[in-house]
């Protein structure tokens, strides 16, 4: 059939029409077909990532349960550590009291054979026995010092205390020590006041003083302070032979000795150990300048206090001597109770060399028995430490009691804790430490007669 013009422009309109919606329609599927790849694409990807995320999760776990392996490793060998270190130190600490027992009876029984010898001679050999136990007694108290300090039970008082008194003390102690051997001594007094512990800061000074007389061998021994604002400087000073540099910090490590001077014994290298550690436990610094063949200084700085706040009563007690005095012993009555019986045996006979009437027990029943016979002593002297766990505080309330009277009584140990202290005090009695000192003794009995 025929079709007119206007027909076929028609027809012609609507496929050029229907070809537009079918490149819509296309254009909108491949759109379509797109945005369905990219989704497939990134759950692909995220599939891919959910797997490296459980790796390294898994690879995190293992790491962390091997640090907490480790950690447990170490807290183990800390213990272990520990524990050994607490050992050594309660060890060192009953091995030294159980020395310085047979120590405390060799004392005491040269000082009663040195009352009985006159000879020149018997005089030189018990002075030789004597520097001997001197020697020993240091070691074995520094020793103690040391194991204190690392167990922790030696915990420092800080409080104000003037230098002047201190001073003082030590120039008494130590003249007569450079004296002997051609030294100078000069120790510069100064009214200033640090804070310290007071027993700590005499022993710091004490083992610098000796450190320094013992190796110089002419000129002497230099001791002042001065004030750094609010820090003061104390400084030792010697013409020894000074020390290397490479030496100069081994020095402070226990047993590292110099070359003493004939005279002398070169010690056992502890002295400034301990300086160095009451230095640390106080926080005070400690600082050496040394030239070889121009001496040393030793620098100890410490925090600055003002001289009001000194407590003069405790720090009389804690740096003072107590005066000595030799009378009124004849006939004394003494009531001793010491288990140990070298110690027992070595204090009788030194205190009946002082005309004492001695009555030795071992025991606060054994006292109590002899009180029978004996009747009331003048003074009671009993072992901090007795047998089978018994105190020498409960011997003298047990004596006491029986008594009915307040009887005089000494407290002497061989126990150098804070607790043993404060227990004798907190009962009033007086306590020597061994070993005994006999001039020491003898003041202190005098004191209790009186």
């Amino acid at each position: 059939m025929w079709q007119g013009p206007e027909t076929v422009d028609q027809l012609r309109r609507e496929a050029a029409k229907l070809r537009k919606i079918n490149a819509a329609l296309m254009s909108r599927v491949e759109r379509s077909m797109d945005q369905q790849l990219n989704a497939f694409s990134l759950f692909e990807t995220a599939i891919a990532l959910d797997h490296k995320v459980r790796d390294r999760t898994h690879q995190l776990r293992e790491a962390l349960h091997s640090v907490e392996l480790a950690n447990e490793g170490l807290y183990r060998a800390k213990q272990q550590a520990e524990a050994a270190s607490s050992l050594k130190s309660s060890v060192l600490i009953s091995v030294t009291h159980d020395l310085l027992q047979p120590l405390n009876a060799a004392r005491l029984t040269l000082s009663a054979l040195t009352e009985l010898m006159e000879s020149q001679e018997a005089g030189v050999l018990i002075d030789q026995a004597s520097r001997s136990l001197v020697m020993l007694e240091d070691l074995l108290r520094s020793l103690l010092e040391i194991a204190k300090l690392d167990a922790g039970a030696l915990k420092p008082d800080v409080r104000a205390i003037a230098l002047a008194p201190l001073f003082e003390q030590l120039r008494n102690e130590f003249e007569p020590v450079a004296a002997r051997q051609g030294l100078s001594l000069r120790i510069r007094t100064s009214q200033l006041a640090v804070r310290s512990d007071a027993m700590m800061l005499r022993r710091i000074l004490q083992n610098l003083l000796a450190n320094a007389i013992r190796y110089t061998r002419s000129g002497g021994v230099v001791m002042g302070c001065r004030p750094r604002g609010d820090r003061i400087c104390v400084q030792v000073s010697d013409t020894g032979p000074g020390i290397a540099q490479a030496q100069q910090e081994a020095i402070f490590r226990e047993f590292q000795r110099g070359e003493a001077i004939a005279t002398d014994q070169a010690g056992f290298g502890l002295g400034l150990s301990i300086v160095r550690r009451f230095a640390t436990v106080l926080g005070h610094e400690v600082r050496l300048s040394s030239q070889l063949g121009r001496g040393s200084t030793f620098t100890l700085e410490l925090q600055r206090a003002d001289l009001a706040e000194v407590d003069d009563e405790v720090q009389e007690v804690n740096l003072a001597e107590r005066p000595y005095d030799y009378s009124g012993l004849e006939g004394a009555k003494i009531l001793l109770i010491e288990n140990d019986p070298n110690g027992s045996e070595a204090m009788a006979a030194l205190l009946e060399g002082w005309g004492c009437d001695v009555a030795t027990t071992r025991s606060a029943a054994d006292a109590l028995v002899r009180l029978s016979e004996l009747g009331a002593p003048d003074v009671v002297i009993a072992d901090l430490h007795l047998d089978h766990g018994e105190s020498g505080l409960s011997a003298i309330a047990d004596v006491r009691e029986h008594l009915k009277l307040d009887t005089p009584a000494m407290i002497i140990t061989a126990d150098y804790s804070e607790q043993a202290a404060k227990q004798a005090s907190l009962q009033g009695l007086e306590v020597l430490k061994k070993p005994i000192k006999p001039a020491e003794m003898r003041a202190l009995l005098s004191f209790l007669l009186s």
